[in-house]
């Protein structure tokens, strides 16, 4: 019974005796910081982190990245501390759209992948990426601006990203609609180099400027 027991000695919390140890073991250390940060989020939580993800793609698209946090938190229908909440920083908020950006480009490309037509499969892919590059060049050159190393941020995403575009083109070089002497580097950098001016261009010029590219592209009758 809890009366026939004696009341602990206290000691000052700093004088408390360590938990005995075998000999010979190393004592146990508290994870990481980033270990017990990694948590799954509420399902709450997880909702309004979408939000303002959301919320910031379309603010920066219209405004520019420029734009503030407080923009974002109003958009997405939260207070600035959800916002800062889930990105402490701009730069760390723009890091992030970025990734969705990427990620988005991953599922379209993997989407296509077993369209019943190669060739359009794989030219409807390469125009997509041209007209939403907009918010993708601005977001890039912000973090370049502020100095971080953007082509490190989400390595798996890119992998991916690399990996259905492969697919997509040779899917399209078997169907015999790509050259069969265009590689996947090259295709990459046609596809950077296009979205970069396509920023500067007009709807007519863009379109003409694609219609040039893919042309270089297509297989030539024999």
């Amino acid at each position: 019974m809890a009366a026939d027991i004696p009341p602990a000695e206290t000691q000052p919390a700093e004088t408390q005796p360590a938990e005995t140890q075998p000999a010979g073991t190393q004592p146990t250390k508290a994870p990481p910081a980033a270990s017990r940060s990694a948590k799954p989020l509420r399902a709450d939580a997880a909702r309004n982190r979408a939000k303002v993800l959301d919320a910031a793609r379309d603010v920066f698209a219209e405004l520019g990245t420029g734009a503030s946090t407080e923009e974002v938190a109003r958009r997405a229908g939260v207070g600035i501390g959800t916002v800062f909440r889930h990105f402490p920083t701009k730069e760390s908020l723009l890091e992030a759209v970025l990734g969705e950006i990427l990620a988005g480009f991953a599922e379209q490309a993997k989407a296509r992948t077993g369209a019943a037509d190669p060739g359009g499969a794989f030219f409807d892919f390469f125009q997509l990426v041209v007209g939403e590059s907009a918010t993708k060049n601005a977001v890039s050159a912000e973090l370049a601006g502020a100095g971080i190393d953007i082509a490190a941020g989400r390595a798996d995403v890119r992998q991916e990203l690399r990996g259905a575009l492969g697919v997509l083109l040779t899917r399209a070089q078997e169907a015999g609609v790509v050259r069969a002497d265009v590689g996947l580097g090259e295709v990459l950098a046609l596809l950077a180099g296009t979205s970069q001016a396509a920023g500067k261009l007009d709807v007519a010029t863009r379109a003409r400027v694609l219609d040039v590219v893919f042309d270089g592209l297509r297989s030539q009758p024999s």
